[in-house]
């Protein structure tokens, strides 16, 4: 189980543009939590190779604010394995372009539900 863990940890990387920011010129909620949930959910994926969907997300933390300009690491890990539902963590890393300025930025949890051909609960594995 935690080699098929380890495997399925995801990482993308995104530059953050002027189109994706709001008034303060910050990465937008919503965009920091799209980005969130794509990620988990290929992790998610990658776990159990099935179908998943999001059923909750918990405790998303702003830690700190993403100027326009930034690049942004998500890292998207497994933490906890149930019968059908698997927990996925998000960590956003933010880092200055220009310099080597890298610190964890948003954090949060997204839960996911293996589901089978009718739509119904399945083994996540």
């Amino acid at each position: 189980m935690e080699e098929r863990i380890e495997k399925s940890e995801t990482r993308i990387f995104k530059a953050v543009f002027p189109n994706t920011t709001n008034h303060y010129e910050t990465l937008f909620g919503g965009t920091a939590l799209q980005l969130m949930d794509e990620v988990s959910f290929i992790c998610a994926t990658r776990f159990s190779r099935k179908k998943v969907v999001t059923i909750s997300t918990d405790k998303i933390d702003f830690k700190k604010p993403i100027p326009a300009g930034s690049i942004v690491e998500l890292v998207a890990k497994v933490v906890v394995v149930g019968r059908t539902s698997c927990s996925v963590q998000v960590d956003i890393f933010k880092e200055d372009m220009y310099s080597d300025e890298r610190e964890k930025a948003v954090t949060g949890l997204f839960k996911f539900v293996a589901i089978d051909q009718d739509k119904k609960p399945t083994p996540i594995i």
